[in-house]
């Protein structure tokens, strides 16, 4: 009854979004993001870390090092979308860089034991980093479809940070 037309083009709202002046607040809160989990793990996280119980202190250990993994790579994924937005990448070079940025950095949550230990700063900061990725993979996914990163690929590198440095040059880089 309703069908579109076979010329009939779908509007993507977080292609739209991504493309157009109304990502930067998206790019802003990301970054900050990054930031504020970046002053938070070496000031006032440090000091709550040491005074955590062993079992606290290892799944704090483990957390933190999801928390900047996750926050690492939706911040790749920010810095390309913004590379495309100026035109210093065409939307086929992010497509085929941003295979390198993974969106699926779980959390233990609070079924892990020791959990209830954990500052609730740093427990809010993993929160709104889940949030945020869950935000930024469903904008991927509309706007390129598919699901991000197969765990199961078999190109995949053994080296991530190797993966981030070279995802970060090439989202800088002026060629």
């Amino acid at each position: 009854m309703n069908e579109p037309s076979k010329g009939a083009k779908t509007i993507k709202l977080a292609e739209r979004r991504v493309f157009s002046q109304s990502f930067k607040p998206l790019y802003q809160e990301g970054m900050g993001l990054v930031e504020q989990a970046a002053e938070y793990l070496d000031g006032k996280g440090r000091l709550e870390a040491k005074k955590l119980s062993r079992t606290a202190a290892t799944l704090y250990a483990a957390e933190s090092m999801r928390l900047t993994t996750r926050l690492m790579q939706v911040a790749s994924w920010l810095l390309l979308q913004r590379a495309a937005n100026s035109g210093e990448m065409t939307r086929d070079q992010v497509a085929s860089e941003k295979s390198k940025v993974r969106l699926d950095t779980a959390s233990a949550h609070d079924e892990a034991l020791g959990w209830n230990e954990l500052p609730k700063d740093f427990l809010d900061l993993v929160t709104r980093s889940l949030r945020l990725q869950a935000l930024v993979r469903r904008m991927d996914e509309e706007i390129y479809g598919g699901v991000i990163n197969d765990t199961h690929a078999p190109s995949r590198r053994a080296n991530p940070v190797s993966d981030q440095i070279s995802l970060l040059n090439t989202a800088f880089a002026r060629g």
